[in-house]
């Protein structure tokens, strides 16, 4: 799904991403709020655009877009990904992002690469975060051999949200972690200087400290004077 020059995926056919994206650009701008969007991109950072839908009606809105229609195939899921990051507005790459959730069970692990230029374009931690531990965590999951070594190559990414995206790909797999790679992808950066990976560190700890919260302790305890003060607030704060 790459294109033949190594830049940007190619979007596929699909009958059902033509029929999803005339809906969904039909339905989201009527509910626009000019007022409502100016804030929410200000609270963005200006990353991106916002039509102002609140994420209640966005997701009311999304349920009558995609009523009565088939079951998307991995093509039918490229293709309404890559369409709806080409459009401005972030409730658009919203909608991508929930659609993959849903759906992720029906793709393949040839589906990363998509995936990663989802998380490199328009990056910011509202669709990252997402499309780590709900889209990124189950395709590695369900093809580890294949999928795992390449979070060891994002953890070195220089491309943040690539290395927060690889330390957040775990997050609720709860027994099923991968205690070795999780701590080993800490450890890598913890002394990155940046708050979204010292942060991100600090949550991924966090979240297995409720299946064991021995093995956080200790790891915290063994890497405190590498680990930020922020990341080892986080990791202990449930403790």
């Amino acid at each position: 799904m790459l294109s033949n020059d190594g830049g940007p995926p190619r979007v596929p056919r699909s009958d059902l991403a033509d029929t999803l994206l005339e809906r969904l650009t039909g339905t989201y701008p009527a509910a626009a709020d000019p007022v409502r969007a100016d804030a929410m991109a200000a609270y963005m950072k200006h990353v991106a655009p916002f039509l102002g839908i609140p994420a209640p009606l966005r997701r009311d809105l999304s349920k009558t877009v995609t009523k009565n229609t088939s079951r998307p195939s991995e093509t039918d899921c490229v293709a309404l990904a890559l369409r709806c990051w080409r459009l401005p507005e972030r409730e658009y790459h919203y909608f991508a992002v929930d659609h993959l959730r849903r759906h992720v069970a029906r793709c393949s692990s040839g589906i990363l690469p998509v995936v990663r230029h989802l998380i490199t374009t328009v990056p910011w931690w509202d669709t990252v975060d997402l499309l780590a531990a709900h889209t990124v965590g189950p395709l590695v999951a369900a093809d580890p051999d294949r999928l795992a070594p390449v979070m060891d190559e994002w953890i070195e990414s220089e491309d943040l949200w690539l290395a927060r995206a690889a330390l957040l790909h775990q997050l609720g797999r709860k027994d099923s972690t991968d205690t070795g790679r999780l701590f080993a992808h800490c450890r890598r950066r913890a002394g990155d200087p940046d708050f979204f990976l010292r942060k991100a560190i600090g949550w991924a700890l966090r979240e297995y400290a409720r299946t064991d919260p021995d093995a956080v302790r200790a790891f915290v305890d063994a890497e405190r004077d590498a680990l930020s003060p922020l990341s080892v607030r986080e990791a202990l704060k449930n403790l």
